[in-house]
C-alpha cells in the first residue's frame, strides 16, 4: 500500500485541511490574477496614452506650428550711392533683431529724390548728410534718417540711451546740434541744439560715464578743442540736456584722448600729444564740471593712479621709461589681472603696466603705418600685429607677443594705395586670423603701379599667405564682423571719393570670407611642398568664434 494512502486512512481530517488551505490560496490568488490584471490594463492605458501626448505634441511642432525662419543671408552683396561722399565711420549692429548684424555708415548725395526721405524732413539745408542701416542679409536699407548738414562726430552702440532697452548713436553735426537715433528704428530719441562751446571741434570717442544728475541713466562726456584750450561736457544721456559748466582741462595740442579702467574699476581720461601723456580722473572731472565740493560718490580712484598724481599740474604724469617719436596711438591690452596700456609711437613702442606705468616691454616701430590690431598668434596668448613703413614704398607687417614683445611672424611687401588697418577675427583653435592690405612681390621700383590686395594669414600655416581679392577703387574703412553669432565671418568694404568735398560713387559690400577663400591664390613665404588645394580646403572649413574683440 502507497504511504500517502496509509496517511490518509490514519488521519483522515488531514487531507480536507490541506483541501480547504489549498481552497482558499486560490481565491487569494484568483483575487490577486485580477488586482494584477487591471493594474497591468492601467499601465498599459497610461503607457499609451503618453506615447500619443508625445506623438501629438511632435506632430504640433513639425506640421501645425510654424518654427521661425532663418533669414536668408546672401554670401556677398554691394550697394552703391552715385554722386555722393562718406565719412571715416561705419558700425555693425544687429538692427532688425533677426540675429544678423546689420551695417550703419554716413552719406550725402548731390541728389537725394532717389531716397525716400529729404535733407528738408529733418530741418536741413540741402546737401546734408544722411545716417543709414542696411540689412546684412542683403544690403537693402533698413532706415534712412537726415541728421546734419555735416557730422563732427558719430559713435554707435552706446546702450540706454534715453533711458530705452536698445543702443543708440549719438551724432555731432554743423550746424550746432546734438542727436540720439534709436538704431532698432532710426528714429529720433532727443535732438538738442547749443549744448556745446561756440567753433568747438567735438573729438573721438564719446566717453560714457556713470548717471551724475541722479536720472537713473547713464551720462557721456565729450572732449572738444575750443581755440587753444581742451574743454570737457557732460550730456545727460537721457534727455540730452547740459550738465553743469564746461571744463578746461588743458591745450588744445593734444592729439587725442583715451578711457583707461584701473584694477579697481576707477575711470581715468588720458590725453595724449607729442611724447607725452596725461592722465585726469573722470571723478574729478565731473566734481569740477558740476561744481561739487563733495565728489561724487558713485565714482571711484585707484589708489595706485593717485599716488602718482601731481597735485601742482592737475593731472597724472605717465610717462614711459623711452621717450623718443610722438605718440600715435593708446591701446587696451588685457593683462592677467588689470589692462596695461599699449603706447603706440612714431619710433617705438611700449607696453606700460596699467596699475604702475613701468615698461613691460618695447618694441621699434619706426614709421609705423596703420593703427596695429589684437588677435592670437598662439593659443590663448594675446599678439599684437603691426605695420611699420620702409624705404622704397614697401612695408613690414610684424605680429608681437604681448607678454614680452618678441616678433613671433614678419612679412614684407609693397604699400598699398590707402593702406587700410589690419583686422583680426577669432578662430576655433583659440587663435586668430589676420587679414591685412598690400601687395606681396619681391621686386619694387617707383614706376610700378600700386595696388590694393587682400590677404590672409592664421598661424597654423606661418609660411602661407591667402591672396582673397584686390581693389581699385579708394578705401575709406576695412573691418571684419561675424554676421551671425559663431559662423558667417565676413569682411566689410566702405569705398567712395578720397575727401569728404568731392562727390563720387560711394559703396558699401559684404563678402563672405569662404567665398574668397575657394577663389584665393595661395602665396608659400618658402619653399616647401604641399598641394594649394589642401591650403585651400584647411583655411576653408576654419570655424569662427564670437569672442568680443579688445
Amino acid at each position: 500500500m502507497d504511504n500517502k494512502d496509509v496517511d490518509a486512512e490514519i488521519h483522515p481530517l488531514k487531507n480536507d485541511e490541506k483541501v480547504l488551505k489549498n481552497n482558499e490560496t486560490d481565491t487569494d490568488i484568483r483575487e490577486g490574477i485580477k488586482k494584477h490584471s487591471w493594474l497591468s490594463s492601467c499601465r498599459t492605458g497610461a503607457f499609451f496614452a503618453s506615447l500619443f501626448l508625445c506623438l501629438t505634441v511632435v506632430f504640433a511642432f513639425s506640421f501645425i506650428i510654424p518654427c521661425p525662419l532663418r533669414p536668408f543671408s546672401q554670401r556677398t552683396w554691394s550697394t552703391q550711392y552715385t554722386r555722393a561722399m562718406t565719412y571715416t565711420f561705419l558700425a555693425a549692429e544687429d538692427v532688425n533683431q533677426d540675429k544678423v548684424k546689420d551695417v550703419i555708415f554716413l552719406f550725402q548725395v548731390e541728389d537725394n529724390s532717389k531716397l525716400n526721405v529729404s535733407c528738408e524732413d529733418g530741418g536741413f539745408q540741402f546737401p546734408c548728410t544722411f545716417i543709414t542701416a542696411l540689412s546684412g542679409t542683403n544690403g537693402s536699407a533698413l532706415w534712412t534718417r537726415p541728421v546734419a548738414e555735416h557730422v563732427q562726430l558719430v559713435e554707435c552702440g552706446i546702450s540706454n540711451l534715453g533711458g530705452t532697452q536698445v543702443s543708440g548713436c549719438i551724432i555731432i553735426g554743423n550746424p550746432d546740434s546734438l542727436l540720439a537715433i534709436n538704431t532698432e528704428t532710426g528714429n529720433i530719441v532727443w535732438q538738442k541744439t547749443s549744448q556745446f562751446p561756440p567753433n568747438g571741434v567735438a573729438r573721438n570717442p564719446v566717453i560714457t560715464i556713470e548717471d551724475v544728475n541722479g536720472d537713473g541713466v547713464k551720462d557721456l562726456m565729450f572732449i572738444f578743442s575750443v581755440e587753444d584750450e581742451l574743454q570737457t561736457v557732460i550730456i545727460s544721456g537721457k534727455n540730452g540736456d547740459r550738465i553743469g559748466q564746461n571744463r578746461s582741462i588743458g591745450i588744445a595740442k593734444k592729439e587725442g584722448h583715451y578711457i583707461h579702467l584701473t584694477a579697481s574699476g576707477s575711470q581715468y581720461v588720458l590725453l595724449y600729444a607729442g611724447g607725452s601723456v596725461e592722465g585726469y580722473s573722470v571723478r574729478d572731472l565731473c566734481s569740477k564740471i558740476k561744481g561739487d565740493e563733495n565728489k561724487p560718490a558713485q565714482y571711484r580712484i585707484d589708489p595706485d593712479w593717485e599716488a602718482q598724481s601731481n597735485l601742482s599740474v592737475g593731472y597724472i604724469s605717465i610717462l614711459p621709461i623711452s621717450s623718443s617719436g610722438d605718440v600715435r596711438f593708446l591701446m587696451k591690452v588685457p593683462g592677467k589681472y588689470y589692462d596695461n596700456i599699449l603706447v603706440v609711437k612714431s619710433e617705438v613702442s611700449e607696453l606700460l603696466d596699467g596699475q604702475k606705468f613701468n615698461s613691460l616691454w618695447s618694441v621699434n616701430t619706426t614709421n609705423i603705418v596703420s593703427k596695429p590690431a589684437l588677435g592670437y598668434f598662439k593659443k590663448d596668448v594675446l599678439s599684437i600685429m603691426m605695420e611699420l613703413g620702409i624705404r622704397n614704398g614697401r612695408k613690414k607687417v610684424i605680429i608681437v607677443d604681448s607678454n614680452s614683445g618678441t616678433v613671433q611672424w614678419e612679412v614684407k611687401m609693397n604699400l598699398g594705395i590707402t593702406n587700410p588697418s589690419p583686422v583680426t577675427l577669432n578662430t576655433g583653435d583659440h587663435r586668430s586670423i589676420f587679414l591685412f592690405w598690400g601687395e606681396h612681390t619681391l621686386e619694387f621700383n617707383n614706376s610700378m603701379e600700386r595696388k590694393e590686395i587682400l590677404y590672409m594669414f592664421h598661424p597654423s600655416y606661418p609660411t602661407v599667405l591667402l591672396q582673397l581679392n584686390n581693389h581699385t577703387e579708394n578705401i575709406v574703412l576695412f573691418d571684419a564682423f561675424l554676421f551671425e553669432k559663431s559662423r558667417h565671418a565676413c569682411y566689410v568694404l566702405l569705398t567712395g571719393p578720397k575727401t569728404t568735398e568731392n562727390f563720387g560713387t560711394v559703396s558699401v559690400s559684404k563678402r563672405k570670407l569662404k567665398e574668397d577663400i575657394t577663389n584665393s591664390k595661395v602665396i608659400w613665404l618658402s619653399k616647401e611642398e604641399s598641394n594649394d588645394n589642401e591650403i585651400r580646403d584647411h583655411f576653408f572649413r576654419m570655424r569662427y568664434t564670437s569672442h568680443a574683440k579688445a
